[in-house]
């Protein structure tokens, strides 16, 4: 049953050929078993899981139906989940129960969704190896000794070792994209605002965005069919129709125009991964694609952007957290700055701390018009080169990332050299545009992923490319050894 994917599990829950409540217990049976090994999750929620199970049965036998009704998942540890726990992998929230449902989690229970556990990620999602966890790193279910990327590399690691069939997660400048190409799954990120971030603990508000982790363009589409949509607690969330996404998977790429940025394959990126993404565009020739190289001439300004944009808006963000009101509190503090020094420099890693302290300093008097301004001057500059790209191309394809996953600790006397693997997801962030992560073979036996970026809200074009590329490739299907 471990193998089925959410498709799968739809049809045979339809079909009654097994119960909800079944594959949950088959599934927490295998977490409690595997899990160890990766330490994808932080809490596993059994009662939960098992109570949703039993009340989506009820729901088929009363004659209700949905693709989502009775499927498992798991969400990544900073939607907020009412009575549990919700630490962001941090000890700063190590306490904290949210008092209330993310509208991710209630529009997802509603669909009938059963929720199996929060899985473990980057502490307040700041990294790209799920190392700075304080729960302890992730490991990649493909070699042990690897990273699954980050942020959400708990939700990849699980999905990807058939721990569960899908699960949320969120990206902030990659952390849905870089973790599916390491771990061999197909990952989405929202235009920003199709997903609402009400009840998302924030890192950076203006990139933030959820989406699906899955291991097809298909379980991705039923999966965001169930997270998409207006959220008026959200005053960033666009009212915007959504889509039947499933419903457009079949589409033909007859005539799909397909632009390559020349600067993607520049000295930074690992020849063999630029042979597979070679592969890839020979694959939807195939299928009737034209192929138009391009040019995103700001795209080497992005980095720079987004490592004073994204700290800033952290800064302000995690300004909330000081010890009084919730999360981890010191002992005998002495006074009021004793109390806010001490709570926050025991709650939180050294990434959260760096970065906090990075965007202070952008956002501070003096040097705000010479940092953090001039970052969204090249952000703007960034959208501008996509706007352009998309008057001559339907969408834009290239590694979603320039290296495969490292080694465990390889780069954590080295911030910037983590920072640098971020080089293709960042823009689409910046942009506000969606962009999805589909598996395209191999490099030493670690995944490699091919990424594709879309105007606003078009979604479902990605999914529709990515499944027929997945209709006529077999990498998705691969699975870890030992799982």
């Amino acid at each position: 049953m471990h193998q089925l994917t959410l498709a799968e599990i739809a049809r045979g829950l339809a079909d009654k050929k097994f119960s909800s409540e079944e594959l949950t217990k088959v599934l927490l049976a295998r977490i409690t078993q595997l899990d160890p090994q990766l330490n994808s999750f932080i809490s596993l929620t059994e009662e939960l899981a098992l109570e949703q199970a039993k009340a989506a049965d009820v729901r088929r036998a009363n004659g209700e139906s949905g693709a989502l009704l009775g499927a498992p998942i798991a969400h990544k540890d900073l939607f907020c989940t009412q009575g549990i726990r919700t630490s962001c992998g941090s000890k700063m929230l190590d306490n904290f129960k949210a008092p209330y449902d993310a509208t991710v989690v209630s529009k997802l229970a509603a669909a009938g969704t059963v929720t199996l556990g929060k899985t473990n990620m980057d502490e307040f999602a700041m990294g790209s190896a799920n190392e700075s966890s304080w729960y302890g790193a992730v490991k990649n279910p493909w070699n042990l000794e690897h990273v699954p990327g980050g942020s959400s590399g708990g939700s990849a690691a699980a999905v990807a070792a058939r721990l569960l069939p899908a699960a949320t997660a969120t990206d902030t400048g990659g952390s849905i994209r870089q973790p599916a190409a390491f771990t061999n799954l197909t990952g989405l990120k929202p235009t920003y605002g199709r997903v609402s971030r009400w009840g998302m603990i924030a890192y950076a508000s203006s990139l933030d965005q959820g989406g699906p982790l899955a291991r097809t363009a298909e379980d991705c589409a039923i999966l965001l069919q169930g997270m998409a949509g207006f959220d008026p607690n959200d005053s960033t969330s666009i009212d915007e129709p959504v889509p039947d996404y499933a419903a457009g998977l079949n589409g033909s790429l007859q005539g799909l125009r397909i632009g390559v940025p020349k600067e993607y394959f520049g000295a930074g990126l690992d020849p063999r991964i630029a042979d597979l993404i070679q592969n890839s565009i020979k694959e939807l020739q195939k299928l009737g694609a034209v192929i138009k190289e391009i040019s995103l001439p700001n795209m080497q300004h992005a980095i720079p952007a987004y490592y004073v944009i994204a700290p800033a808006e952290a800064s302000s963000n995690l300004s909330r957290f000081d010890g009084v009101r919730f999360g981890h509190r010191c002992e005998d503090p002495k006074n009021l700055e004793d109390l806010y020094k001490r709570s926050r420099g025991e709650g939180f890693g050294a990434e959260v701390q760096r970065r906090i302290m990075v965007g202070a300093y952008a956002l501070s008097a003096g040097y705000y018009d010479a940092y953090y301004l001039k970052a969204q001057k090249i952000r703007r500059l960034v959208k501008n080169d996509f706007m352009t790209a998309f008057n001559e191309v339907d969408i834009i394809l290239g590694p979603t990332t320039p290296n495969p996953a490292w080694k465990l600790g390889a780069k954590n006397s080295d911030p910037v050299a983590a920072y640098l693997e971020d080089v293709y997801t960042i823009t689409a962030n910046l942009a506000g545009l969606p962009g999805l992560s589909m598996p395209a073979g191999f490099v030493d036996g670690l995944p490699v992923g091919v990424q594709l970026l879309a105007p606003y809200f078009q979604e479902g074009r990605l999914l529709n490319v990515a499944h027929q590329y997945q209709l006529n490739t077999d990498w998705h299907t691969r699975t870890p050894t030992g799982f």
